[in-house]
């Protein structure tokens, strides 16, 4: 597939996601008992479930996506970058969804473990917030080769289903521009409802697409972009 595959067909991705309350409290009390229920064996034996909050973000049914990024390629060395983003989710969810209703039905979505993270992250948070969930990433009932993802990490593993490796990490073997220059995955959530920072989150955000983009470009065996061919759209 990706040898054959034509760049201006691609739509890269990325979200960040952060806890829906900003303190363990916050939370409806039924919620709570059902995140301690939820974390039970991702906590270590000494730590409580308040004390393991912070990371709600990772699981759709704690957390909210408060950034979405977007690549599309034109031509296979210029690429336009587009975020939405926000505090209210349904909003952003719902701009993203209008994008990609505008775009062909054989539209491919790559990311960086977007088939175990960002697209059903994504496909769940719309469910919740009553959204009707876009062909491109409605995946019910299709057949492996009948849905159109590509995922860098899982290109990578090169059918190793032990291996993890993160986007970091490929970006320094391949020697390109680290996304993690100023905050990371876990830092997301604090700078959202400690530092009320969204840009900062946008700029972060957008990096990941940029990264996953020239990964995608090095196993194709492809010049990567240059910074002067990136055009950041509002």
């Amino acid at each position: 597939m990706l040898a054959n595959l034509d760049l201006q067909n691609l739509l890269v991705l990325d979200i960040e996601t952060v806890p829906q309350y900003k303190y363990f409290s916050e939370m409806p009390p039924h919620f709570q008992k059902l995140w301690e229920q939820k974390t039970k064996f991702q906590r270590k034996e000494e730590q409580a479930p308040e004390d393991f909050y912070e990371r709600a973000g990772i699981w759709a049914e704690f957390g909210k996506i408060v950034c979405i990024s977007v690549g599309v390629f034109r031509g296979e060395n210029n690429l336009r970058i587009k975020s939405f983003y926000g505090d209210d989710e349904k909003i952003l969810l719902q701009d993203f969804i209008n994008l990609l209703n505008k775009q062909a039905k054989q539209l491919i979505l790559g990311a960086h473990n977007g088939k175990e993270f960002d697209f059903p992250y994504l496909c769940r948070r719309m469910l919740i917030n009553d959204l009707k969930i876009p062909q491109q990433l409605d995946i019910a009932g299709k057949k492996p080769w009948e849905i159109n993802h590509i995922d860098t990490m899982e290109l990578w593993k090169f059918g190793d289903y032990k291996n993890y490796t993160s986007l970091n990490l490929l970006a320094a073997i391949f020697n390109i521009p680290t996304p993690k220059d100023d905050i990371d995955g876990s830092e997301v959530g604090n700078v959202y409802w400690q530092q009320n920072d969204l840009e900062r989150i946008k700029i972060y955000c957008q990096k990941d697409v940029v990264t996953t983009c020239r990964l995608i470009q090095r196993f194709k065996g492809i010049a990567m972009l240059a910074d002067d061919s990136i055009t950041f759209v509002d």
